[in-house]
């Protein structure tokens, strides 16, 4: 596998590379971000070997940062990308409605991403995170509004629950407004209870998914131990692993599965962030996870998940390591008892999805 062999982008005909390059780290300025000679050397890198799909937010930055540094940074290549950003999260705090899921952020973040970007659209917009507070029809008829104008080309959804994802896809589908193309959600060997309901109903809906985090913060790269469990110290800036802690991460659990991770790295000569990257892509649902590396050389060992290949007893492996229970109705629905439902009859599963 490689970056210039695309697929399409869920229930699309847009086509996108294997894995995408994720701008977080992008114009933050000092600290945890890149340096924006790092930034434009990551860019070189990914252009130069087929790479096309790249994510950034109106949130990401300081003060926007991340579009600005891409609006200077890909100039004359920018026609050739495939450019998604998000809003949703609060740009000007105070401001009851520079944030939310509304339509007027939705417009006004558009507008002010258009010239960050310095480009005439936005390739796919994303809603950024659920606010449990607009009403679905409002939000389906803004994106329809942007994309009729030509501002937007192709809708998503990030971080909302899977029953108001599948309601949202229906009522676009019934309507006949745009329909959402891409789900972009936390989905790693540490976090497997996407697989519930979000990616299944990804699949069905006609939503490709884009995990983000897919090293689980960088726990899956073997970088931390049981040490690093222990709290920080006070007054202590605001680290990785402290997010990492704080967010539920960095576990005793999680630190095991990278463990076996690691095993399996050391089998087959590769790096874990390279298994574990390369054990997203097995997931027919997945269509492109986003790398977010703050360094070059982090970047370059990450796109080595393309050359990875994973034995069925190593796959394995990392399955029982990672896998988390299902729950109702999942598991009455795979258990023996679901026999009752065909009468002794064998009945073959759908060939394909819609």
């Amino acid at each position: 596998m490689s970056l210039d062999q695309y697929r399409l982008l869920g229930r699309s005909g847009l086509r996108v590379s294997p894995l995408s390059l994720g701008t977080m780290t992008f114009g933050a300025g000092s600290g945890w971000g890149s340096t924006d000679e790092e930034a434009a050397q990551i860019i070189d890198t990914y252009l130069d070997r087929g790479g096309n799909f790249i994510d950034t937010a109106n949130f990401y930055g300081q003060m926007g940062g991340s579009e600005t540094l891409l609006g200077r940074l890909l100039a004359e290549r920018r026609e050739r990308l495939v450019l998604a950003t998000k809003y949703t999260l609060t740009t000007r705090p105070g401001d009851a409605n520079a944030s939310g899921n509304q339509r007027k952020n939705m417009v006004r973040s558009v507008e002010a991403s258009l010239k960050r970007l310095n480009t005439e659209y936005i390739d796919l917009l994303y809603l950024h995170m659920w606010d449990f507070r607009t009403p679905v029809e409002e939000i389906l008829r803004a994106f329809d509004d942007l994309v009729r104008q030509g501002k937007v080309l192709y809708a998503g959804l990030s971080d909302t629950p899977a029953w108001q994802c599948s309601r949202m896809q229906a009522i676009a589908d019934l309507r006949g407004w745009s329909p959402f193309v891409a789900l972009q959600i936390s989905y790693s060997l540490v976090e497997r209870t996407v697989e519930r309901d979000l990616t299944p109903m990804a699949q069905e809906m006609g939503m490709g998914v884009i995990p983000w985090s897919p090293l689980g913060g960088g726990v899956l790269s073997g970088k931390y131990t049981l040490e690093d469990l222990r709290g920080g110290k006070p007054g202590e800036v605001v680290s990785r692993k402290a997010i990492n802690a704080a967010t539920g991460r960095l576990s005793e659990r999680n630190l095991g599965i990278a463990t076996v991770v690691t095993t399996i790295a050391q089998e087959i000569g590769r790096t874990p962030a390279q298994v574990a990257l390369a054990w997203t892509l097995l997931n027919p649902a997945v269509t492109s996870p986003i790398i977010g590396a703050r360094t070059l050389a982090q970047f370059e060992d990450n796109l080595g998940a393309l050359d990875v290949s994973l034995a069925d007893e190593q796959i394995a492996r990392l399955d029982a390591a990672s896998r988390v229970d299902l729950g109702f109705p999942h598991d009455m629905l795979s258990a023996p008892t679901t026999a009752m439902a065909f009468g002794g009859v064998k009945v073959a599963p759908p060939s394909h999805k819609s």
